[in-house]
């Protein structure tokens, strides 16, 4: 069954739905959420499933995806933190930011995505289809393994890790 995803402009208002594959195959701008979890100064990211069709093998925050058709942020959030690793949080969106990512001549990110966090230090699941791997970071030592190996990372994380890591480190 295809997953429709909704497809926004640059002020995030919808302009229609499309598959997720048609979306990525076309670099239609569509919105997508990244959450982020922390106990401390330590971030919760998890390395991706390499089955994924993009950024297989690359290390994420500890969940992203998309809100389907008819689904509301909120409610997308919920279900990819429960179906990636098992946790149930409170997270609340702290800033969006639109970013395009070529892959290559038939595959890009183009997305609107909303940035959430939440504190947690509670046990997780690992869903093998979605993650291979997930760790506990000190947010110091993310930012300068990002700053040294690059492309261990993907795309939209290098963008919005070093913000979520300034937000954590201030209510230190």
């Amino acid at each position: 069954m295809d997953e429709y995803i909704i497809l926004v402009n640059l002020d995030d208002e919808p302009e229609g739905y499309a598959t997720k594959e048609e979306a990525h195959r076309t670099g239609a701008l569509h919105r997508a959420f990244s959450v982020f979890l922390h106990n401390g100064s330590r971030l919760l990211i998890q390395q991706r499933a390499q089955n994924k069709y993009h950024s297989p093998g690359l290390w994420a925050n500890t969940c992203c995806s998309h809100p389907r058709k008819g689904e509301e942020l909120e409610e997308a959030v919920k279900r990819r933190l429960m179906e990636e690793a098992g946790i149930e949080c409170s997270v609340k969106e702290v800033f969006s930011f639109v970013y395009k990512h070529k892959f290559n001549d038939e595959l890009y990110e183009h997305e609107y995505d909303h940035v959430f966090l939440g504190e947690y230090s509670g046990e997780y699941t690992m869903n093998p289809e979605e993650v291979q791997a997930f760790k506990w970071i000190e947010a110091e030592t993310l930012l300068e393994d990002i700053k040294n190996h690059p492309e261990k990372y993907a795309s939209w994380f290098k963008i919005a890790a070093p913000r979520i890591v300034e937000l954590i480190l201030k209510k230190e």
